[in-house]
């Protein structure tokens, strides 16, 4: 009779077990064992997320993305794995993390192309001047404060690889610092109802050339330490004669999906199929590329043709991220141990690292924009949405663990560092710009943008 009893709970907690042949002494998953996790997998970020980001948004005045990148750290080893290992390894084996990835490749992509949609080509024209002073200055003043901090932490023994050259290690700093969590940026621009304003637009132009060179630096430092200079050519030329042929040439490309669309009055399933299929094709390049395929579909959407067009892949694409974006953070938190930073000496590192980074992105990017001619306000806002690292961050730093340029304390250090600055960021834009904005009528209040994250439009008082 007990037997009979405990059968059905036996069976029950064998679902999540691997049910394959043996391989290497070890079960194997199949692909049943695959999609009863991923389903389950799904169902928990999704929870969470939701339950983190509520809480972000009514209790510390973070929008839903910052808490649904904390609940992905949460969802990691440094909480969830720290108190319950088994259920933590159970409910995410390493073998099932592909998937992940690459559900969340997809989703990032695809918010991203939906950004790009809503980038308004002529705010960044007339901004040009400031947009090229923010983004040189978010680059040269990351890699000069890199010069000055690497020596030390070079000495340290355990951040980086023994053996990597002072001039890597510089690069890799540098490119750690310099990044703008792109992504998140958009989501909170988005989210703060900056995304058809200039200051928006300049921000993420300027964020996203950031994020491409700090990719391209990052190309030379893993071809430097092993991957050959072919990778190194292969990100900048690669990247940077996608984009250009894009610009000049996929546009006019472009046009007649628009005016197919503009004809109809409606978004057909094939045409969805079209620009998915274009979609995945400009995700594939940039990723061969060694850049990271966010771009080929941020890129893609700026070339979309706007109108109707845009407003269907607003309204049929937009949806879709709901369920992947947390994917992307989730992954990410799964890659991040915290505890490793256990020493009064580790944190004061950590701290200096903190302050050195803030000073190199907001105060140059803030110096660059008054230099261009904005307002001190407009200026500091800038400087506060420049400054947050986010996701871009841990994916970088993922790639130096992953290739042994870094340890796991450094890389420790540098969540923390990501962490810090991109929950610092909506709070100190709102201090800013943000509050006096939205009083002057130049804002929508907090929360007032539709589903697909376009800011609505506020009217004259």
């Amino acid at each position: 009779m007990i037997d009979m009893l405990d059968e059905p709970w036996r069976t029950i907690g064998d679902v999540l077990g691997a049910h394959g042949p043996a391989v290497n002494a070890a079960q194997s998953y199949t692909p049943t064992d695959y999609s009863i996790h991923f389903f389950l997998q799904i169902a928990v970020i999704l929870l969470v997320c939701r339950v983190v980001g509520w809480a972000a948004k009514k209790f510390l005045g973070q929008p839903q993305v910052v808490g649904e990148m904390i609940a992905g750290v949460l969802l990691g080893p440094s909480l969830f794995g720290l108190f319950f290992p088994d259920l933590q390894a159970a409910l995410f084996p390493k073998e099932t993390r592909n998937i992940l990835y690459v559900c969340a490749q997809v989703g990032v992509g695809l918010y991203m192309f939906l950004v790009g949609t809503t980038l308004r080509l002529d705010h960044f024209q007339s901004k040009a001047k400031s947009a090229v002073g923010v983004s040189v200055a978010g680059i040269v003043a990351p890699f000069l404060f890199a010069a000055l901090i690497t020596p030390f932490l070079l000495d340290i023994p355990g951040l980086f690889a023994d053996g990597l050259g002072q001039g890597s290690a510089t690069l890799f700093m540098g490119a750690c610092i310099a990044l703008t969590a792109f992504p998140m940026l958009a989501r909170i621009i988005n989210e703060r109802g900056l995304a058809n304003t200039s200051l928006g637009t300049l921000t993420l132009t300027a964020g996203a050339f950031d994020d491409a060179v700090s990719w391209c630096v990052l190309a030379i430092v893993l071809a430097t330490f092993g991957g050959g200079p072919g990778i190194a050519l292969l990100a900048i030329v690669g990247g940077l004669g996608f984009a250009a042929f894009m610009y000049f040439f996929g546009r006019r490309l472009l046009i007649p999906l628009g005016r197919a669309v503009e004809a109809r009055g409606e978004m057909s399933d094939t045409m969805l199929s079209i620009v998915l299929m274009l979609f995945a094709l400009c995700a594939f390049v940039m990723d061969a590329a060694g850049i990271h395929a966010v771009f080929g579909g941020f890129i893609l959407g700026v070339c979309m043709p706007r109108g109707k067009l845009t407003e269907e892949i607003k309204r049929k694409v937009g949806p879709i991220t709901i369920l992947l974006v947390p994917v992307f953070f989730t992954y990410s938190g799964l890659n991040t141990q915290l505890s490793t930073v256990n020493s009064l000496s580790l944190l004061a590192i950590a701290l200096g690292i903190l302050l050195v980074s803030i000073a190199a992105k907001f105060g140059a990017c803030w110096l660059a924009a008054r230099l261009a001619g904005e307002d001190n306000r407009t200026a500091l806002g800038i400087g506060a949405l420049m400054n947050a690292r986010g996701l871009m961050e841990l994916i970088i730093i993922n790639i130096g663990l992953q290739k042994g340029i870094i340890g796991p304390t450094l890389f420790a250090i540098m969540v923390l560092m990501a962490i810090v600055t991109t929950v610092m960021a909506g709070p100190l834009f709102e201090i800013v710009y943000g509050r006096k904005a939205r009083a002057a009528g130049a804002l929508g209040a907090l929360g007032s943008e539709d589903q697909h994250g376009e800011a609505l439009k506020v009217r004259p008082a």
